[in-house]
């Protein structure tokens, strides 16, 4: 295990981990490497350049905003999401920003953020540098960062080779020593059946190893907790999300309806797991707070699928839930380090279809299912997500991101069930079925992979 449950889930805001809490961290790093070289009292402007999916659908997924935010030392976890658009206006009204919170620089948005839209750095779609200039105009220093998913980020040099045709992810992480490392799902099964450790225990173990497992308690806690918080603010915040689309929040309304047809409907718990998704993603739609699982644009899935636990299922419980989080983290940290989490690289399969996956394997952890029906359900889950485009409309998380959260999280319910009513091997494996979805997202055309140049983002949409 190379990646960690504290990595898979991250607190922060939305409406995209990759084109916003990625580029607000990488602007926050490159501010450090200021520090950390003594060139930051000396910079006077810094220029932000923006390439491939980042400058197609930037200004739709708030990248612009986010790069200001972090150069201005703001964090995702951190930064209180109502003050957002004060400290975005204060900054283009002074024309100049605060670097790093302490030291002010000009700012002038038309020359110091730029978006190259028929331009992309070879080593990932989501690519962006910071130059650095002094007084003089002199470039101090410049770094190359990717915004790789999930709120991930690595500079040029993690990246490896300085010009390389692609990025293997499967080499891309350092190890790290626990005791139970694994690379696989066969791995997983393997050491659970050695063992006789559940999934979720796997995971425990070897975050233990890195972390107090008080501390890992604590951390799952928080999350669940902005997880519910999130889907709370969902269904009591009424109006329009913001993008120029005109997209009204439709979770409030449906909700009140549900509780006013109280009991007529026999798949009313459905339309909860619909109502539980779609107001986690209209928070994210509208730069709220929520938790990347394992991205923003698929923030809705998991939570909706352990809101659905918590309130319907039979023997629900806390530590059903804690085993939830952990098992999801693991077939997380499989997608993660196998394939890729980010749409701009495999579309919206490595997004919702991993988030649907992760839901699926962990439900049937907190139902107490066997290691081998996890294995299942998550392979479920993926397999009828493959080839999921990712084609936002106007660049903006909203259509079809919304109601794609709703659908993965009801058909990761539904792969649970079908997994833990089965009997006996199925023939495609949960890493098979990674495999095919890495090559498949290779073999996607660009267009089709967050850029908005085809699919329903070529949809003209009239509001009337």
């Amino acid at each position: 295990m190379n990646t960690s449950l504290f990595e898979i889930f991250k607190i922060g805001i939305g409406p995209s981990s990759s084109h916003t809490v990625g580029p607000m961290r990488a602007a926050g790093a490159f501010v450090t490497s200021l520090k950390n070289e003594g060139l930051f009292e000396s910079v006077r402007r810094v220029r932000t350049d923006l390439y491939g999916s980042l400058a197609l659908t930037g200004r739709g997924h708030a990248t612009d905003r986010a790069i200001l935010l972090g150069l201005s030392g703001e964090l995702p976890d951190e930064v209180d999401p109502e003050q957002i658009e004060f400290l975005v206006a204060d900054i283009r009204g002074e024309r100049s920003l605060l670097l790093g919170g302490s030291h002010r620089i000009r700012f002038d948005e038309s020359a110091d953020l730029l978006f190259h839209k028929d331009a992309a750095l070879p080593a990932h779609p989501n690519g962006m540098s910071f130059h650095a200039f002094d007084e003089t105009g002199n470039e101090l220093v410049s770094g190359v960062y990717y915004s790789i998913g999930g709120g991930f980020i690595k500079t040029q040099g993690e990246m490896g080779d300085k010009n390389p045709p692609t990025f293997d992810f499967k080499h891309a992480f350092p190890p790290r020593k626990v005791p139970h490392p694994f690379k696989s799902a066969a791995d997983l099964l393997r050491i659970g059946e050695e063992k006789q450790l559940p999934i979720w225990r796997i995971v425990l173990e070897n975050e233990a190893s890195l972390h107090a497992e008080a501390e890992v308690r604590s951390f799952v806690e928080r999350v669940w907790s902005t997880m519910r918080e999130c889907i709370l603010r969902g269904l009591r915040t009424e109006g329009i999300l913001p993008g120029g689309l005109n997209v009204r929040r439709r979770a409030p309304r449906f909700a009140r309806r549900l509780e006013e047809m109280r009991d007529r409907d026999p798949l009313q718990v459905m339309d909860w797991v619909n109502v539980f998704a779609m107001a986690v993603n209209e928070e994210n739609a509208a730069g709220g707070r929520v938790v990347t699982a394992p991205t923003n644009g698929a923030a809705g899935v998991v939570p909706a699928v352990a809101e659905y636990y918590n309130r319907f299922a039979a023997r629900a419980s806390n530590e059903g839930l804690f085993r939830f989080f952990l098992t999801a983290a693991a077939i997380g940290i499989l997608y993660k380090e196998n394939a890729s989490i980010s749409g701009a690289e495999v579309g919206c399969q490595g997004e919702v279809g991993v988030a649907c996956s992760m839901a699926a394997g962990g439900l049937v952890a907190a139902l107490e299912g066997t290691n081998d029906e996890v294995e299942y359900a998550a392979e479920i889950g993926m397999e009828h997500n493959l080839g999921m485009t990712c084609d936002p409309i106007a660049g903006l998380v909203q259509i079809p991101c919304i109601e794609r959260n709703a659908m993965g999280a009801v058909k990761a319910i539904n792969a649970c069930r079908m997994a833990i009513r089965e009997s006996g091997e199925h023939k495609v494996s949960l890493d098979q079925v990674i495999q095919t979805m890495y090559e498949t997202g290779k073999d996607m055309q660009s267009r089709y992979k967050e850029t908005s140049l085809a699919g329903l983002a070529t949809l003209n949409i009239v509001e009337c």
